[in-house]
């Protein structure tokens, strides 16, 4: 059952499915479309879950569950991640690989793999004012203050001192 993102409380589950290119325009409303339909019919144990999405810079999947009273089985993160790489097929894109970097670059956001990020940091192609994505995070609360982070306060950041 989708419901209004603001209403899952912070510090519900939370996922973040950063998307290794933007996703077009004309895709889109087709994504919200297969979204709405998964999490319509997204259940725990054949209960529906209390749950909503939000797409971020045309680029980051977020999915979030209200599991205040609930234990999410495995059978349901199964189907979450069933659905995810259905849309990884679809769309030719990489989802699931949350080591890969996304960073802003001015307004834009930028994905690279770690190696290629890496060798971006030794050639002084990330400055220490950089803003990185933390796409570990795990609830709403962290999506709303230590999602988007400078990369001295990521992990990255030992790579640049």
């Amino acid at each position: 059952m989708i419901v209004d993102f603001n209403t899952i409380p912070n510090w519900c589950k939370l996922w973040v499915f950063p998307s290794s290119r933007k996703f077009y325009p004309q895709e889109i409303e087709e994504l919200k479309q297969r979204i709405e339909a998964f999490l319509t019919s997204w259940t725990n144990e054949g209960n529906p879950l209390e749950c909503s999405y939000s797409l971020r810079y045309d680029r980051f999947i977020v999915i979030t569950v209200n599991n205040a009273e609930i234990s999410l089985t495995l059978k349901a993160h199964d189907d979450l991640t069933a659905f995810i790489l259905g849309l990884e097929a679809n769309y030719d894109i990489v989802l699931l690989d949350k080591i890969n970097v996304c960073y802003k670059q001015g307004e834009f956001v930028q994905y690279k793999d770690l190696i290629a990020f890496k060798k971006m940091m030794k050639n002084n192609g990330v400055s220490k004012k950089t803003i990185v994505f933390d796409n570990m995070i795990t609830t709403k609360e962290e999506l709303e203050n230590d999602w988007e982070i400078n990369i001295m306060d990521s992990w990255l950041g030992r790579f640049l001192k």
